[in-house]
């Protein structure tokens, strides 16, 4: 039976190898994708990696949203998302709903 010790090592002796297998193939990879590229004539450009320029991802522009409601009375008004206004509470809607 094999102690922890001993399996902690075969562990570690494990990692070092994984790791240079790892490193090996890599390089042999890398090797290959540059002789494809050299054989057809490929820049990183065509790959979408031209350096420092990156593409910024324009973000959605939030617009107000239109007043569905109004109060008369003040003048306040209420898109009808969220949490109603107190100059609501207790009446019905359909009275304050601007017609358009």
């Amino acid at each position: 039976m094999t102690t922890y010790k001993e399996l902690q090592n075969q562990i570690e002796k494990l990692q070092k190898e994984a790791e240079q297998a790892r490193k090996t193939e890599l390089s042999n990879a890398i090797a290959d994708i540059h002789a494809k590229m050299k054989e057809y004539g490929i820049s990183p450009e065509d790959l979408g990696f031209g350096g420092a320029v990156k593409r910024k991802v324009a973000k959605a522009v939030r617009r107000p949203v239109a007043p569905k409601y109004r109060n008369n009375a003040t003048g306040e008004t209420w898109s009808g998302r969220g949490k109603p206004p107190k100059w609501m509470a207790g009446r019905d809607k359909a009275q304050f709903l601007i017609q358009h």
